[in-house]
């Protein structure tokens, strides 16, 4: 495995860069000692393990404890580089296990400082085996709903990545890391590096943000504040209030159906980014569907209000939205499902992208997982139509009995247009036909659809 390089931060460095001065807690498995070179008897492998400890002050290549970032208690583990290349091994697989397991008793997040080549060749399938050991103890903590955040270094690759990094809540990464499944001894040799690197895996939808070091600790402050865990988060329904844009004195309610289409598609009017801007005090996005793509037109994650309570928001941006966008908001209201974090929707969307490619990347079933998040999330779900309801690939995105309008906003089944379209009409009676279809806000009110207007 390669050895540390200069300028790396080491592991005790990584956990110090977020606790500062409020100190770090060790914490240590009991002792597992292995055979003789090691359960393969690879011959040396006790010497370089040797080496390898003289030369970084550690054990193995796994540290972990207790810690304050900011003022929110967690379990940090730090992956050692310097030790053969922070690789895995059955006793790191103890110590990253052991991390996990006093997470979960403690009931503290776990924060996960990643720099790994992979699994360790000395060790063979034990080594590689620690993959599902990690993977197991993450799931448990899942269960309990105890969030993870994980921070990757340079570099971070192999199981990994594919465990400890890639599988957390969030994935925050470090400018200019080397970030990806295959390290860059065993890729292609006409591969492009930007893919495996942090800013390339961040344009991929599979890292949320790629922080400086400077500016870590605030970040992952404002994380832990935000996903918990809340076991003293009320069980009324919230949001209790609405977000409103700052738009100017209040405007009448739309008096026939193409007028409110025409206000809903009026480039004027206020956009997610005014709504959220208005609501939030913190924001803290997610980013991509960690299938490999990204929706600019749909902004999701996580936030704190100016009273502290942590929200999570959908917010579609006025384009249609594409499969990436559907799987991005599935992602993002099964996590705040799972922790305990209520849920805001903003709608505004003339309808899903009906391009061949949005075909290709699989519509049908991005818009059903998000169906379906919606459906099954047991924490409240709030919407407010913003803009366009555009058929099911807004309804999507709208909670059943909770969801409320602006007066700058239609909800219909079919965009005017279309069902004009639909009915051979000529495009003259579309103005008409959206009167027919019932779309106003307070039509939405009056059929049951909607429970409020708002501003």
């Amino acid at each position: 495995m390669p050895d540390a390089t200069p300028g790396r931060a080491t592991a005790r460095e990584a956990i110090a860069l977020l606790t500062g001065a409020a100190g770090f807690t060790e914490h240590r498995p009991p002792p597992s000692p292995l055979p003789p070179d090691g359960p393969l008897g690879w011959a040396g492998y006790d010497a370089a393990r040797e080496r390898a400890s003289a030369r970084t002050g550690e054990e193995e290549s796994v540290v972990y404890g207790t810690g304050l970032v900011g003022d929110r208690a967690c379990v940090l583990l730090s992956f050692e580089f310097g030790f053969l290349g922070g690789s895995l091994g059955r006793q790191s697989g103890d110590r990253l296990a052991a991390a996990y397991e006093l997470a979960l008793t403690r009931r503290l997040p776990l924060v996960a400082l990643v720099a790994t080549g992979g699994s360790r060749m000395q060790e063979g399938m034990i080594a590689l085996t620690q993959l599902q050991r990690v993977a197991a103890a993450s799931v448990r903590l899942r269960a309990a709903g105890l969030p993870q955040i994980a921070v990757v270094r340079d570099p971070t690759t192999g199981g990994g990545w594919a465990t400890v990094g890639a599988g957390a809540d969030v994935v925050l990464a470090l400018p200019g890391a080397q970030v990806g499944f295959v390290g860059s001894r065993v890729r292609p040799p006409d591969a492009d590096p930007y893919a495996y690197s942090a800013e390339g895996q961040f344009a991929a939808g599979q890292v949320d943000a790629v922080v400086p070091a400077d500016e870590l600790t605030a970040a992952v402050t404002h994380w832990l504040r935000t996903l918990g865990p809340h076991e003293d988060l009320p069980a009324a329904p919230v949001p209790r209030a609405l977000p409103v844009a700052d738009s100017g004195p209040a405007a009448p309610l739309p008096g026939t159906g193409r007028e409110a289409v025409a206000r809903a598609r009026d480039p004027r009017r206020p956009r997610a980014e005014a709504y959220l801007a208005d609501y939030f005090a913190v924001r803290l996005p997610l980013h991509g569907d960690r299938s490999g793509s990204t929706d600019p037109g749909l902004l999701c994650g996580f936030g704190l209000r100016g009273d502290g309570q942590p929200v999570a928001y959908v917010a579609q941006c006025g384009t249609p939205t594409r499969p990436a966008g559907y799987r991005a908001a599935a992602r993002t209201i099964r996590l705040a499902d799972r922790l305990g974090v209520p849920v805001l929707t903003l709608v505004d969307t003339p309808g899903a992208a009906n391009d061949a490619e949005a075909e290709r990347a699989g519509a049908g079933a991005a818009i059903a997982d998000t169906f379906a998040a919606v459906a099954a999330a047991r924490v409240p779900v709030t919407t407010l139509v913003i803009g366009e309801g555009g058929s099911g690939g807004a309804l999507a995105l709208a909670a059943p009995d909770n969801t409320h309008v602006t007066v700058t906003s239609y909800f219909s089944v079919i965009a005017p247009e279309l069902a004009a379209a639909i009915l051979k009409r000529q495009p003259s009676e579309t103005g008409a036909t959206a009167d027919q279809l019932r779309l106003r806000p307070q039509d939405l009110v009056d059929l049951g659809f909607a429970r409020s207007i708002v501003g």
